[in-house]
């Protein structure tokens, strides 16, 4: 049961009148007494909300940053006239800011025995599961004084998943792998390690891929042609310790991080690699094995929907035997990681031979922009100190990722919008050279 703004201004308006034409117990009682008889009429002849039957369809997935919408189907089995505002609660991250109130309400009218549809439009601002609050129901009177008001659990649950914006880059990065592989009119000359075919010799070509058995059973020379190789594995692993907490922009680490892992995974299932995906703090936070080319990328968007940084400290030795655990021939390990001092060289480098012995190791790292326009700006004082606070955060960037490579390790350290690229290339680099 509610009053309405109706009734209040109705009783204000009562009591105005009782205090200049009847100041008395009897002008009260002549005022509020007709008022209470019609809102108990009013709220007699109001629909019940208890009866009311409601179910829930719609979207169950979105991307972040996208439009979902779900619907409500309310059903009035009741003998009265449904007069009702509805309200379908959700988190307040299932809405862009300032859209809830609007988003949210419905003014509905339901005739006795018929339903009638209401959507509510959803903008989700985080990833993970939205989960669908109480919904709540004012049932008005004919008169709209005292309303009866109830809830409805009706769950129904949105998966909201990254949003991937480095797919834009797919097709140029396919296009280079087609030329790799020589499906276009780019040959590739004597890379990769898989022989493909033989072809007769053009100048320029290198003497090298000569066969010279070839060339012997026929009357012109002979080249053998490459491909990179296939069916590698790929093992991207996720980071998502306290470093990956840490917000570069408008996003924290593992936002970026997971875009770059997406590209990459999209693009070598297309290569024909088997791709798996890990991400682990202090334990395994998603897993994804053994899926085919076209499961790939699907199964890793799912997974990571869900994953959100821990405020802990990475256990190094638990990711790196984890790691070895999943990984056991021989693969391209893709660490995305941070490249902070003080984790790598307490956490990483003590364990990262047991890595670098059995498989090719990559480090992936998010480099925060705003550092390198504090290390380029001069214009005052406090600039000045503001520089060479970041220049030397640059100079330690710089000697960790030192470290890495000296113990053989790929590096690829990038600002979000150019790591997943700048990735992509580096495992293409790695194709075409036959070092996977």
């Amino acid at each position: 049961m509610a009053l309405t703004g109706r009734t209040a201004l109705l009783a204000a308006f009562a009591a105005l009148l009782v205090g200049v034409l009847a100041p008395s117990w009897s002008g009260i009682l002549a005022v509020n007494v007709p008022l209470v008889v019609l809102c108990l009429l009013d709220f007699t002849l109001a629909a019940p909300v208890r009866l009311l039957r409601l179910a829930r369809s719609g979207a169950t997935a979105v991307r972040l940053g996208e439009p979902a919408t779900t619907t409500l189907t309310l059903t009035n089995p009741t003998r009265r006239p449904l007069r009702a505002r509805l309200r379908d609660a959700w988190p307040p991250s299932s809405w862009a800011p300032g859209t809830e109130i609007t988003a949210a309400r419905h003014d509905v009218t339901v005739p006795p025995g018929e339903r009638r549809r209401l959507t509510t439009h959803l903008r989700p601002t985080r990833r993970g599961d939205h989960h669908s609050a109480r919904v709540t129901i004012r049932s008005y009177g004919p008169l709209g004084l005292l309303c009866r008001q109830g809830g409805h659990e009706v769950p129904w649950t949105v998966r909201v998943l990254p949003p991937f914006h480095s797919r834009k880059h797919l097709p140029s990065k396919l296009a280079r792998l087609r030329g790799l592989d020589g499906r276009t009119s780019v040959l590739t000359r004597g890379e990769g390690t898989e022989f493909d075919s033989l072809r007769e010799y053009i100048p320029g070509d290198d003497t090298r891929s000569i066969d010279w058995r070839a060339t012997a059973r026929q009357s012109t020379v002979a080249v053998r042609t490459w491909r990179p190789e296939r069916d590698r594995r790929i093992l991207l692993v996720l980071d998502t310790g306290r470093t990956s907490a840490g917000r570069v922009g408008d996003a924290p680490r593992l936002d970026a991080a997971m875009d770059a892992a997406l590209l990459l995974g999209a693009l070598a299932s297309r290569a024909g690699d088997r791709v798996d995906l890990l991400a682990y703090d202090r334990g395994i936070r998603a897993l994804v094995q053994g899926r085919r080319a076209g499961d790939v990328l699907p199964a890793m968007v799912d997974a990571l929907a869900t994953v959100e940084p821990a405020l802990v400290e990475t256990d190094a030795r638990g990711l790196v035997a984890t790691a070895l655990g999943s990984a056991s021939r021989r693969s391209l390990v893709v660490l995305l990681t941070s490249l902070d001092a003080a984790p790598v060289e307490e956490g990483l480098l003590p364990v990262l031979s047991q890595l670098t012995q059995r498989h090719t190791v990559l480090v992936a790292s998010v480099a925060d922009p705003h550092i390198a326009r504090m290390a380029a700006d001069r214009g005052t004082t406090d600039a000045v100190y503001q520089a060479a606070a970041a220049a030397q955060a640059q100079e330690e960037r710089r000697r960790t990722a030192e470290q890495l490579l000296r113990h053989g390790v790929t590096v690829v350290d990038a600002v979000p919008d150019d790591l997943a690229s700048d990735l992509a290339d580096a495992y293409l680099s790695l194709k075409s050279s036959g070092l996977l």
